[in-house]
Parts: structure tokens; sequence; C-alpha cells
């Protein structure tokens, strides 16, 4: 076989691509973070006539250039909920604003084999975008996102995944020393809220974009 390692890629997203399907989200393909890019504003966004979005901290959304070409299209509103110039009480009556936006974009930690998403939030306001709020939800997925389940979604995520996003925010945090989860009760722990979707409620409201590409942590 020529091309093993897309052909990998592509047979497992096609799987995915199914189960997810089966449970109610919309599901979208892209070759890479360019064309990602692309559809997202070009065609999923006008699909769904979204005038105000906001976003949840995501390094692949990050990686697109979503937020800056959002905000540079005069008719869309956005929400920018990274802003560090804001005091901690404006940014949090930002994120609480942005949960009544049209169109919220994120990223995920996980995605099962069997179509569900694995997150886990320091605040909880990116998971509690994607599941009540916003008219329609946006999730940006690379193919390094794709794990077999739950358990090894969960055990990914504490064992790499957040360790990496502490050190990039610069918490305080045992496991920003060490690279590894000392389940600890430090302030500034980023292991707070624990969320398995299922299914999207309504049947389409998630929209998700299966990026063959590895993106974010």
């Amino acid at each position: 076989m020529e091309r093993p390692i897309e052909a990998f890629h592509a047979k497992r997203r096609q799987a995915v691509r199914k189960a997810l399907e089966g449970n109610h989200f919309a599901v979208y393909e892209a070759p890479d973070s360019s064309a990602a890019a692309a559809m997202v504003l070009t065609e999923i966004i006008p699909e769904t006539g979204a005038k105000s979005f906001s976003f949840g901290g995501s390094g692949t959304v990050a990686a697109l250039g979503l937020v800056a070409a959002l905000r540079a299209n005069p008719d869309y509103r956005v929400l920018d909920t990274t802003d560090k110039s804001l005091s901690r009480e404006a940014m949090y009556e930002l994120r609480r604003q942005a949960l009544l936006v049209d169109c919220f974009l994120t990223g995920t930690n996980a995605v099962t084999e069997s179509g569900q998403l694995v997150n886990l939030d320091m605040i909880g306001n990116r998971v509690g975008a994607m599941h009540f709020g916003p008219k329609q939800v946006i999730v940006l997925a690379g193919r390094n996102k794709i794990v077999p389940g739950v358990e090894e979604a969960m055990r990914r995520i504490k064992a790499y995944t957040a360790p990496v996003n502490a050190m990039r925010l610069d918490k305080k945090t045992p496991c920003v020393k060490t690279s590894f989860c000392q389940d600890c009760n430090s302030p500034d722990r980023i292991c707070n809220v624990w969320t398995v979707t299922e299914k999207s409620f309504p049947a389409g409201r998630v929209k998700i974009v299966l990026i063959d590409q590895d993106l974010g942590i």
C-alpha cells in the first residue's frame, strides 16, 4: 500500500465521523488548518447566519487564525475572552456574556472513536458554552485528539494535555515543575470540570471539523 500513514488516518477519520454523526453531531472534514479555517469562515458560519461570536481557550482555534479573521469583519461582533488587559472581574463578566453569542468556537481535549467529546476545564466557561447557551458551536479537532475511548481520553488529558496547558498559561502548579499530574490543591489548578459530551442536542447544534493534521495540545 502506498502512503500507509495517510490511509490509516483517512480510515480512522471516516470511522470517527460515522460515530459522531450517529450521535447527532454535524461533521466536516478538512485536509489541513488552512482548509479548515476557510471552511469555517466561508461555509459553516454563513450557513448558521451567526453575527456574534466568542471562543474557548484553544490552541487549535489560535492556529487557524479565526479570532483575527472574525474581528476583521465589520458585520460581526466578537467577544474576546482572551484579552489580558481586562481585569479579572471584567474577564469573568465577558465570559458570562459569551454564553449568549450566536456561535461559540473551541477545540476539544479529545474525541473518542465512539463519537464522544471529552474535556477538562479550569473554570467551566468553555464546556458550559459547548453544552448550553450559544445557538451554534463549532469544534475544531486535529487528528491527534482522536483516542479509543473515554478512559484513554481522560488518561491523555491528565498525563499530557493538562500539564502542557498549565505550562502554556504559566500556572503555579506542581505539574509545571515535574510534567506529571500531582492531583494538586493549588489555587492555580486547571483540572476542575470534567465533561463527556455523548450527543449533540439539539441535533446539529454542535459542528465538528475533523482536521487531518496534528493541532493543539
